[in-house]
């Protein structure tokens, strides 16, 4: 596969309109603008900002790295482990309902696509339940997509949810969301390079310390008003 072939499948992969169900879920935003910690665009950039290098550089984009390197060698049992292992890290009913329809969603879309190997396709599906990463991580393996770059897309694609659901229910224009959006890009750099240094230490330094977001997680699953699903 070429590179420019690549990148087109990225792009695919990487798309808003993917049918995993990315827009419904805020991840604890929406109840950080609910409580005040998050009520304007700088506020909101912080907060998103903060998630990508405390959050997902320090737990999920590693574990997406070594997903991803065991997808590739074919080592099925190791993707079971690190699948259970993330899905056992999600501290709220939500966070874990999420992950789990999005990567049931993005596996279901695998095997109608046809990607991959069918030993691939019969890995994933053997898997109950298949967390979101897992299924992304497959889905870059089947289409020979490097591991940095769909890591970059993974965590872009996250980055840009997030200002979607901060430009609804802050509320925020258009325009300064993709303002934000922009600034962010050092932010989806900075993941990835730290996450690349902490899959490949041995043994993997993986953090699930975040209990702001635990706390607001929770505390969203009784929220009065709301328009997202997390």
């Amino acid at each position: 596969m070429t590179a420019l072939a690549q990148l087109i499948s990225l792009l695919h992969l990487a798309s808003p309109s993917l049918p995993i169900g990315g827009f419904s879920y805020s991840q604890g935003l929406e109840a950080a603008i609910e409580c005040g910690s998050v009520h304007d665009a700088q506020t909101a950039e912080r907060w998103i900002r903060d998630n990508l290098l405390q959050v997902q550089a320090q737990c999920e984009a590693p574990l997406w790295l070594l997903l991803h390197r065991h997808w590739q060698a074919g080592d099925a049992t190791q993707v079971g482990v690190w699948n259970d292992w993330f899905h056992a890290t999600r501290e709220t009913s939500e966070l874990r309902l999420e992950t789990e329809q999005m990567g049931w969603s993005l596996a279901k879309l695998i095997a109608q696509m046809e990607w991959g190997t069918p030993a691939l396709r019969d890995a994933l599906a053997a898997l109950s339940p298949v967390c979101l990463p897992t299924a992304f991580t497959a889905a870059c393996v089947a289409l020979q997509i490097d591991a940095r770059d769909g890591l970059a897309a993974y965590c872009f694609n996250w980055a840009e949810n997030q200002v979607a659901a901060a430009i609804k229910a802050v509320p925020l224009g258009q325009v300064a969301g993709q303002h934000m959006l922009r600034r962010l890009h050092d932010a989806v750099l900075d993941t990835v390079d730290e996450a690349a240094r902490r899959a490949d230490a041995t043994p993997p330094q993986l953090s699930t310390f975040s209990p702001m977001l635990g706390l607001l997680s929770a505390r969203h699953e009784t929220q009065y008003s709301r328009l997202f699903r997390s």
